[in-house]
């Protein structure tokens, strides 16, 4: 599964120029945590999230005074940022000044798996999704991610003997039983090798929505042994 399968494409993004407060309402009327910045051609310049908006409340001075500071850990972490212009964005008041920019960005043909590592990588929610030009076509969020695993035991069912049996081994579909239980596949009987074997466990682990595999096979041949070499005398 990719990209262009799970992505949105009525995305809500502003220009360069939007004032705070306009992208601080959107972000609450359209109930997501950041909004892509696009420039006039719909190339993606930046992101603004909500943790950008909420350092302006962070930074404002008022807690500097004698009644309250921030804990150090906070103001080291701003101070020494990866990015180090963390307070200057602060004070930002428009998208070009308090976005993160370049944008971590993907594309339709990317996989779910390096979307999902990017997201993890990178420490964010949303990734916005551009054509071969920069261009914004969707968006994709961890929910959308998350989505790959809500299939139906019986779909799951389905593909495990269609895609990995059948197509990927060649093996007869009649030699072994497959359960799904909540994303949770039991693969049970006799397979021609033990290569083959460890094959069917290891590719259904990797297909989209199975969340665990319990092997349960057996093979007739191990032909993970080497064969001995019997040298014959002169």
């Amino acid at each position: 599964m990719t990209v262009k399968d799970v992505m949105t494409t009525e995305v809500a993004a502003v220009r360069a120029n939007a004032p705070f407060h306009t992208i601080a309402a959107l972000l609450i009327d359209r109930g997501v945590s950041g909004v892509p910045v696009v420039d006039a051609a719909q190339r993606v310049v930046g992101v603004v999230s909500e943790a950008d908006l909420v350092r302006k409340e962070e930074f404002k001075e008022r807690y500097y005074g004698e009644a309250y500071r921030p804990p150090l850990r906070t103001r080291l972490r701003h101070r020494l940022g990866e990015d180090g212009d963390v307070e200057r964005r602060a004070a930002g008041d428009t998208a070009e000044e308090l976005m993160t920019s370049p944008a971590v960005v993907t594309t339709p043909d990317s996989s779910i798996v390096l979307v999902a590592r990017m997201m993890d990588r990178h420490g964010v929610k949303r990734l916005p999704v551009v054509a071969s030009d920069g261009t914004l076509v969707g968006i994709v969020s961890r929910r959308d991610v998350i989505r790959v695993f809500v299939r139906s035991d019986a779909e799951i069912e389905r593909r495990v003997r269609d895609d990995v049996i059948v197509r990927n081994l060649w093996a007869d579909p009649e030699a072994v039983r497959i359960t799904s239980r909540e994303g949770v596949v039991t693969i049970s009987g006799e397979l021609e090798t033990r290569s083959q074997a460890a094959a069917a466990v290891r590719v259904t682990r990797n297909l989209d929505g199975v969340v665990d595999v319990v092997d349960e096979l057996s093979w007739r041949t191990d032909d993970t042994v080497p064969v001995p070499v019997v040298w014959g005398g002169a």
